[in-house]
Parts: C-alpha cells; sequence; structure tokens
C-alpha cells in the first residue's frame, strides 16, 4: 500500500485501518517493512484503538525521510484483552513530495497459550477456565498470561506494583540526585523512553520513567527502594520487573540487594545503553540469611535520549519483614531490621557510624574505621570488631549446632507458585545426621558425622531421594577477596552407594567456573580426607557441586570444611634469618621453600630462574 501526492490542501491525512481483532497473548509482536522518501515526505504513525477508550495510543512513528530503502519495524503489543484496531495514519501538511508506503505486515505470538490435557510439575501453573499451562514463574506478575486471570488471582497486593495508583510500598531514595517519575503515555523527549506503559499496552496506563533531559547531568542517580523482605532461608524467592531502555544516549540501569540500611548492596544485575523501543521482562532469584531490600538504580546517560522506563514490580515466594522483633537476634548496628519509629509511624533502619570512607572502602562497625575492600573477607581480621569477616565464611566448618558457617546455595534455577513443595523435591544440600536417618538410607549415608563420630553430629549431604539422574546441586562461599600462596581447603567427604553420583569442587570467579578436584563413585563406607590446592586467588568462590546417580541409593556428604594458611602475607619490619630467603617485596620464606614451583612469595621471586 503506497501514497503517492495529490494535491496541495493545506492539511490531509489517509487513514489505513485494520480489522477488529481481540484477546492477544502476553508475548504479541506486530512487525511490518515501510517506505517514507522524499524532500518533504512527512510523518506518519500507527495508533492502537482499544474499545473503551477515547485517546488513541501512539505505538510508532516516522517523522521525516528516511532513504530510498524499506525498513523493518518491530511493534511489541503485548497482552490486550479488550477488542482492538490498528489504524495507520499518514499526515501531509501543505507541501507534499515523496512516497509513503506499507507492506508484509505480520503478528507473532499473539494467541493465547493452548489448552493442556495435563499441566504436571512442581514449575507449572494450570490455568482455571482456558486450562493452558503456563511457567508458575508467570503467577501473580501482574500480566494474565491465562486470558482468564486466574494467574493473577489472591495475589499478594505488597508483592507487587502495577504504579497504577502511585509507588504502592515502593519508596524514592533520599539520597541520590533525583526521582522516578510516575507518567501515563508517551515520555516529554521524542525518540526516547516508552510510548505506553506496560500493564495496560495503552497511553491510559501509569509507569515509573527516568527523564534524561537538563536540568540532570551525565551519571546522575535515581533510586528506588522496595519494602524490607524477611531471609530467605535455605530457600529462594523471585522478583520480577518490566524495563524500558530505548534512545541512543540511554546509560544504566541496576538492581542492588542490600542488608545494612545505608549501604549501596551488592549488584544482582545491570543493563547498559540502548535495548529498543520495547518493554522487557527481567527475572532475579534472591537469597539472603539476613532481612534484605531491593534497589533499583537508574543512571542517565551524556544526552536527552536516555529515558529508562520501569513498571508491574512483583515478588514471588518472598515474604514482607514485619519488624516486630530481630529474626536473628541482636546483630551488629546498621543490620536493616534494627528498625526504630519516627513519630509519623514510618520505620526507619539504624545506620553505621560515622565515617569518611570512600564506596571502595569497607566501614568497621563498630569503630567506622576504613579498610581497603580487598581487606574483607581474606581469613585475616583487620576490624577490632571482625566485622570484616563477619558476613564470610568461616575458616573452619563442622556443621555443629547446625551452622552451615556462611556456605549458601546459590539461587535454584526453576521457582514455583507452590513454593515449598518445590524446594521439598528438588536435588539440594541439607544438614543431616546418623540418627535421624530412615531405614533404607543407613546403607548409603553417614551414620556418624566426621567430627564427633558419633550419630548425634551434624554434616552435609545432598539428598537423591530428591530429583532426577544427572541433577546437580551447589553450596557456595561468599566472595573471597584475597588468599595467601599456601591456601588450600581441606575437606572430608563420604561417597558410599550402589548408584552414587559425583562430586567436584569449582572455583568461580566473575563469569568463569573451572574445575579444581572431582571424584565419582562409590568410595566406601568411611570418611575420605581431600585437599585441594588454591594458592593466590583474589575475588572468587569455593562451590561444591554434587551430581545425582541414576537412584537415590547414594547420597554425598561433606564435614569438617577448612581453609588452611589462606590469609593472604603480612610484610614485616623484621629482617630475614639465615635459614630464610628474603622475596623482592621484603617477606621471609624458608629457603625450602625455593624452586619448589609454588609462588610463596607472592610476586614469585622464589621460583625465579635466576636463583
Amino acid at each position: 500500500m503506497f501514497i503517492l501526492k495529490t494535491s496541495n490542501s493545506i492539511s490531509q491525512i489517509a487513514r489505513l485501518r485494520s480489522p477488529n481483532f481481540r484477546q492477544t497473548g502476553s508475548n504479541c509482536t506486530l512487525s511490518f517493512w515501510y517506505y517514507n522518501y522524499g524532500e518533504s515526505v512527512g510523518a506518519a504513525e500507527l495508533q492502537l484503538l482499544v474499545d473503551g477508550l477515547k485517546q488513541p495510543t501512539v505505538l510508532w512513528r516516522t517523522y521525516y525521510s528516511e532513504g530510498n530503502q524499506w525498513l523493518k519495524a518491530v511493534i511489541q503489543l503485548g497482552r490486550l484483552p479488550h477488542p482492538f484496531q490498528l489504524s495507520l495514519d499518514k499526515i501531509s501538511l501543505g507541501v507534499y513530495e515523496g512516497v509513503s508506503a506499507i507492506d508484509d505486515i505480520r503478528f507473532e505470538n499473539c494467541a493465547l497459550p493452548p489448552l493442556a490435557l495435563s499441566c504436571e510439575g512442581p514449575n507449572h501453573f494450570w490455568c482455571r477456565d482456558t486450562k493452558a499451562c503456563i511457567d508458575s514463574l508467570l503467577v501473580c506478575d501482574l500480566v494474565d498470561d491465562c486470558g482468564d486471570g486466574s494467574d493473577e488471582d489472591s495475589c499478594d497486593p505488597d508483592l507487587q506494583c502495577d504504579f497504577e495508583n502511585g509507588l504502592c510500598n515502593w519508596e524514592q531514595d533520599v539520597e541520590d540526585d533525583f526521582d522516578w517519575i510516575r507518567i501515563q503515555g508517551p515520555t516529554p523527549t521524542v525518540n526516547t523512553g516508552p510510548l505506553k506503559d506496560h500493564t495496560t499496552g495503552t497511553a491510559r496506563g501509569h509507569y515509573l520513567y527516568l527523564e534524561s533531559s537538563e536540568p540532570r547531568q551525565f551519571r546522575d542517580k535515581a533510586v528506588l527502594l522496595s519494602p524490607l523482605f524477611n531471609p530467605s532461608g535455605y530457600g529462594t524467592c523471585a522478583f520480577r520487573f518490566h524495563y524500558h531502555m530505548f534512545g541512543k544516549e540511554v546509560y544504566k540501569l541496576s538492581v542492588f540487594q542490600r542488608t545494612v540500611s545505608n549501604a549501596k548492596g551488592w549488584l544482582l544485575w545491570y543493563k547498559f545503553g540502548n535495548q529498543e523501543n520495547r518493554w522487557i521482562r527481567q527475572t532475579l532469584f534472591l537469597s539472603s540469611s539476613k532481612p534484605f531490600q531491593i534497589l533499583v538504580k537508574g543512571i542517565v546517560g551524556d544526552g536527552f535520549t536516555g529515558d529508562i522506563g520501569l513498571d508491574d514490580v512483583s515478588f514471588l515466594g518472598c515474604t514482607l519483614y514485619n519488624g516486630a522483633q530481630h529474626p536473628f537476634g541482636s546483630f551488629f548496628k546498621g543490620d536493616l531490621p534494627t528498625i526504630s519509629t519516627t513519630t509519623s509511624g514510618t520505620s526507619v533502619p539504624a545506620t553505621l557510624p560515622m565515617n569518611n570512607c570512600t564506596e571502595k572502602e569497607f566501614v568497621c562497625r563498630a569503630s567506622g574505621h576504613c579498610i581497603q575492600m580487598i581487606q574483607k573477607c581474606d581469613f585475616r581480621s583487620d576490624c577490632s570488631d571482625e566485622s570484616d569477616e563477619s558476613a564470610c565464611v568461616t575458616e573452619v566448618c563442622d556443621f555443629g549446632d547446625k551452622d552451615l558457617c556462611g556456605w549458601y546455595q546459590p539461587a535454584l534455577e526453576q521457582i514455583s507458585g507452590n513454593y515449598s513443595v518445590l524446594i521439598a523435591k528438588t536435588f539440594k544440600w541439607q544438614l543431616g545426621r546418623g540418627a535421624n536417618l530412615y531405614p533404607e538410607e543407613e546403607q548409603h549415608c553417614p551414620l556418624t558425622d566426621h567430627t564427633t563420630c558419633t550419630e548425634e553430629g551434624w554434616y552435609l549431604f545432598s539428598d537423591s531421594s530428591n530429583g532426577e539422574f544427572g541433577d546437580t546441586a551447589d553450596i557456595a562461599t561468599p566472595v573471597i577477596s584475597l588468599t595467601g600462596p599456601r591456601c588450600k581447603i581441606v575437606f572430608w567427604n563420604h561417597m558410599n552407594g550402589s548408584t552414587i553420583g559425583s562430586l567436584e569442587v569449582l572455583y568461580k570467579s566473575s563469569n568463569k567456573t573451572s574445575k579444581l578436584w572431582s571424584q565419582t563413585g562409590s568410595q566406601g563406607p568411611q570418611w575420605n580426607r581431600a585437599e585441594v590446592f588454591l594458592g593466590i586467588r583474589s575475588d572468587f568462590q569455593v562451590i561444591f557441586r554434587a551430581k545425582r546417580g541414576v537412584s537415590y541409593m547414594g547420597d554425598v556428604a561433606l564435614d569438617d570444611i577448612t581453609f588452611e594458611d589462606c590469609s593472604p602475607l603480612l610484610i614485616s619490619d623484621k629482617p630475614c634469618t639465615s635459614e630464610e630467603f628474603m622475596c623482592a617485596n621484603k617477606y621471609c620464606i624458608p629457603k625450602n621453600n625455593l624452586c619448589d614451583f609454588v609462588n610463596d612469595c607472592e610476586d614469585n621471586s622464589d621460583e625465579s630462574p635466576s636463583i
């Protein structure tokens, strides 16, 4: 279909209308090829006309000549429950010179999910009326994926926000540079930001956005704070949100999680740059042993075409913190739930001591003293109150008193609406002891722990009565900042049973994971010692990975995990003795350690070919 010049009257409009459509699915997209070329060809736009709404919603625009070529437009329609039409409008203002054309209109993924005869498994949800089977991560996410609304029935309103009536229980941070803005329809600047919200898919719906025009400057930030949540225990819960990053100068959106009220928290996710004119769904899995809070942070780019949108935020499997009492007794001052109530009735978390520390330094909690971040979690206490080693893995762990010593299970990949059922059936690590075994487990689970050699002693085991063949269970340390040259991890393992799988020790740094040690198959009905050399490493995690065998007859168990000689080198002012060698960095090592293929000096000077 095309339009050629007809006359020079002041204002003309040509409209091309679609048939009536209804009930699109949540992933519906429309694409077409367009041609807009000529000296004064002018603008064209595609509008969405929804039954019952007077105001049309602009879905797409072209403003000027885009060259002698066909270009593709992709438009996100999303879930539209009400009947609607599309209208392609071409406006001519007086002089019109050029050709506008459209071809190859295509709808994709626009049907609602199909009817299913059955819907098994904890990771699926069976829709009430449409009988579709959908992923349980789509339940209570503010999007009617079923087509009958049953996946959005009986959801906790405190765990979701579509910004239609304000910020719900989210708050603007007061320590950032500016605030997120609630808006309907397009953002004020052309060629950046959303044209419509995500909830309704029309210009009537509301969303939050970050305005990047003046007076905003490059790297200004706006932070949105979630309510407080209870610790997730051994499990995880999910945070879902939709973001929109369209514009040449879009900079960065990131999500942080924190357990200290005035801390920046740790980075869970971020996205840089232009992601095209569409809303994108993101799911993050959260785990925490302490009450926690989520921060959504947008940063302005170096220009006005950098608007970022946020809509439909929801949590699944998380529980709000009620603030009645601290769930873990008394923590350091500054942890989120140490809540004092102000006269207005809002809860205000307590803060860290007065300090002059930068973002790249750690604040000692008792004194406010600053230490380098690399000194946090390095197996040496640099703060007088040892707070720099408080959220880290401990040097020795025997799992006594059911303590996991900082080891934690990274987020489980799938989360169900029926949360506890899923966690119960997952192949995972858990604490056990001989006294609690079922009769069948005595053949392939340790009867005693390694520490006390009694039935009352605790150990860690991966229960293969859950899961399927080939499933893996990981348990990891928090990030370790730095280790010394002789660092090694020593542990006792028990691998007995006719269908035992395997045990691996992995090293993970940023996004790289490598295997340091592995053992497969039955090793007999006793505890066996293993040691893995780590040496000098920085910013890494150690992960124990159990792989399930063919059947339940074989559980991998761990006990007495020790990090030996792992604190980094301390260089003293004393001279080296006659039995010692002085490294280039003035550190003293025994002469026995020269030329033994181990970097004992940290600068490798003890392995120099010149010795």
